[in-house]
């Protein structure tokens, strides 16, 4: 299976307390914000079957390229407070006093997670997909080793200067690895395929660095993240491909148990990592009713 190109639009750009964003924008801009954060090895392009379908409906639907991906600002620091401060910085600007909805895949999921507990009387609801709940997925890598496996990028990405160099080798065909192992059978068309080879090459070594951020956060040192204060208030829907080769759709499961707010978790047959692009219609229809659901546009924050 392959993805049918889509030509993107020009990005627009945003500054913000963290710097400078570009976003992809599409629908009415007076309408209910949706904002879509996109993961590794990823960009905002990713996201352009459901900003069309989002904006069809009359949402107004954007998607950053995330920090440490051009044309956003390259800066640091990238852990999973600084990912969801970008994430409600964008929104508010762009919201115009109303509450917003998220929809985070794979790092963007992080985000999103990590906003609905910082900020929940900004979110009217959110969308993850692809990565669970944090505490989830921790559980589900400490009690299986076929995740561990799946998870070798993880640490190897811990080493310094070699993985940025690994994954620039051979017109970044790591990347391209990682694509089939984690959507099997799934392969975007070449012009996608070359503007996000283009992204990543401009942007590196950041992308890596996200996940050397990863130690950081597990230090029991300073302010704890927000994740381990609270439980979830904030309408959540979570997807998940059922052949997912990066994060098994099991680690998905007693998510149920971090949660105080209304929550669904969804296993999409067929699916693998990618699923918004694997199967851009059913993702966006489960989105849509999520959104129709919960978001309610015309209230302001608490």
């Amino acid at each position: 299976m392959r993805c049918s190109a889509m030509s993107p639009p020009e990005p627009e750009l945003i500054d913000i307390a963290g710097g400078r964003f570009a976003y992809l924008a599409s629908g009415p801009e007076d309408g209910a914000l949706v904002v879509c954060l996109h993961g590794f090895p990823d960009h905002a392009e990713s996201f352009l079957p459901l900003l069309a379908r989002l904006g069809a409906a009359g949402y107004r639907a954007v998607a950053p390229w995330m920090r440490g991906y051009t044309p956003s600002t390259l800066a640091g620091p990238y852990h999973g407070e600084q990912l969801a401060d970008d994430a409600l910085g964008i929104a508010r600007a762009l919201a115009g006093g109303r509450r917003f909805a998220l929809v985070g895949h794979d790092w963007g999921a992080l985000a999103t997670w990590s906003a609905c507990a910082r900020a929940p009387d900004d979110l009217a609801c959110a969308v993850t997909m692809a990565v669970p709940h944090p505490f989830s997925t921790a559980r589900y890598i400490a009690r299986h080793l076929s995740q561990v496996r799946r998870s070798w990028y993880v640490f190897f990405f811990q080493l310094p200067r070699l993985p940025e160099r690994v994954l620039s080798m051979r017109n970044l065909a790591l990347v391209d690895k990682l694509w089939r192992d984690w959507s099997p059978g799934f392969a975007l068309d070449e012009p996608s395929r070359a503007r996000l080879h283009r992204c990543l090459a401009a942007s590196l070594p950041a992308p890596v660095d996200y996940y050397r951020a990863i130690p950081r956060q597990l230090l029991p040192v300073g302010e704890r993240p927000a994740l381990l204060r609270r439980r979830i208030a904030t309408p959540l829907l979570h997807l998940h491909g059922a052949n997912d080769g990066c994060i098994a759709a099991n680690a998905a499961s007693g998510q149920a148990r971090f949660m105080k707010g209304p929550f669904r978790s969804e296993v999409m047959a067929g699916a693998g990592h990618f699923l918004h692009l694997e199967q851009p219609d059913s993702s966006a229809a489960h989105v849509l009713d999520w959104l129709r659901d919960h978001h309610d546009a015309s209230a302001c924050p608490a």
